[in-house]
């Protein structure tokens, strides 16, 4: 049996807390997309740590964590976070598995991300610039790297004849930087990787479904960033959505259950593209600082604006949720006041669709109002203790989307979710 956990919005819900929350359940924890442009925050024993590739049931001892084929894997930056996590006491070597069939980010991959982004000028997307992008290209261009490449003798020469298309192309963008820097501690983090569980992914993980194993497939940035059903161009380079977690673990769609969707109880985004709802006020101010909407990959600050019930009953839809964790509700605490988008308005005519491509059209969010609690609800544990405004808040959503909120979270720490 696998369940899903995947982000709603433009990422940045809150997943990491929410696997962890859950993985105690589980046996297994999978990575099925994505790569270090996603920061999955957890609080561990009270500290902060931030996973940008390893599957946040690494703290629990007892459960398998594997990175499947659907990851783009940067073996520095993967190298990095488990030292982070053996200095907190995790024998990562002994629980984490990688996908043969997962494939590489190349310095060179970064090199040209950065100078496409460059190039782009206003017209920027709001890359990460960790070479995301340009893996998947390759890939779908049937040139990359893959992971099980390591255990062939031909690896560095593999490597050299794709730098050497890679820097063709960057002669193109006329791209000054040398990289050689960057390639030192790729070939570094490559021969540490060399002693890892490295295995053939997709027979990995149905064995474990077929012993019994329950198995959660944790999903990286969010629905509206999906590069087929997301805002494009304003999107990442993978399929975000359930349907990714079959490609990108290669199981079969009969095995999936349960779905949880995580949304926050707001809207946020980081970089370009299509916002709605976005507030440009101090309303908007006020939900970044109190909520440190700051980018756990990049530190950028994210846009914020109100909770967008058409976007998210797209993702509903698209993703087939069938429960929703509804997550930093105690951000809104002080306001007075809330707003909720029901539809959209473009050009005169009311639409409960998410438009073909939303940035090229003028959309007004039609809203409906909703007194705030304006109560401090961090310390509560019990749904029947939340504030009446809260609950009518989240019994609204639950009528509007037809998908239950069952959990929200109101605050940082594993504890400070409440069961709906």
């Amino acid at each position: 049996m696998v369940d899903v956990i995947l982000g709603l919005q433009w990422g940045d819900e809150g997943k990491g807390k929410i696997v962890d929350y859950f993985a105690p359940g589980y046996d297994v924890v999978a990575r099925f997309q994505g790569g270090p442009n996603a920061g999955h925050t957890l609080y561990v024993n009270g500290q902060k740590v931030v996973l940008h590739q390893i599957p946040s049931g690494i703290f629990h001892a007892d459960k398998i964590n594997l990175i499947g084929n659907g990851v783009v894997l940067d073996p520095v930056t993967l190298m990095k976070e488990c030292a982070t996590v053996a200095s907190m006491g995790v024998d990562y070597k002994k629980n984490l598995f990688i996908s043969q069939r997962a494939h590489f980010i190349l310095p060179t991959h970064r090199a040209l991300d950065k100078a496409s982004e460059l190039q782009k000028g206003t017209d920027k997307i709001g890359s990460t610039l960790k070479g995301i992008g340009p893996a998947y290209m390759d890939k779908t261009g049937r040139n990359g790297l893959r992971i099980g490449d390591l255990l062939d003798k031909s690896f560095t020469s593999q490597y050299i004849k794709l730098r050497l298309k890679h820097q063709r192309l960057l002669d193109n963008y006329n791209f000054q930087e040398d990289i050689s820097s960057w390639e030192d501690e790729f070939f570094e983090a490559v021969e540490m990787l060399r002693s890892f569980n490295i295995v053939n992914g997709e027979y990995f993980i149905n064995n474990q479904i077929a012993q019994g194993k329950r198995v959660l497939a944790e999903g990286a940035q969010g629905s509206m960033l999906d590069v087929d059903f997301g805002t494009f161009p304003f999107v990442t380079s993978s399929n975000t959505i359930t349907a990714g977690v079959c490609s990108g673990l290669g199981i079969a769609p009969q095995n999936i259950k349960e779905v949880f969707g995580v949304s926050k109880a707001y809207c946020t985004r980081v970089g370009g593209g299509p916002f709605p709802t976005e507030l440009h006020d101090e309303t908007g101010e006020l939900i970044r600082k109190t909520g440190s909407e700051f980018g756990s990959t990049t530190g950028r600050p994210r846009r914020c604006g109100w909770i967008d019930l058409v976007a998210l009953k797209f993702a509903c839809m698209i993703n087939g949720v069938t429960q929703i964790i509804m997550t930093k509700a105690d951000i809104l605490d002080a306001l007075p006041e809330l707003k909720v988008c029901h539809s959209y308005s473009i050009n005169g005519v009311e639409t409960n669709e998410v438009p073909f491509q939303m940035n090229k059209l003028d959309i007004v969010p039609v809203y409906e109002s909703f007194e705030g609690w304006q109560c401090d609800s961090s310390a509560i544990s019990t749904y029947e203790n939340l504030p009446v405004k809260m609950k009518e808040y989240v019994q609204h959503l639950n009528q509007h989307l037809q998908v239950p909120v069952t959990h929200i979270s109101n605050g940082p720490g594993r504890d400070q979710i409440v069961k709906a």
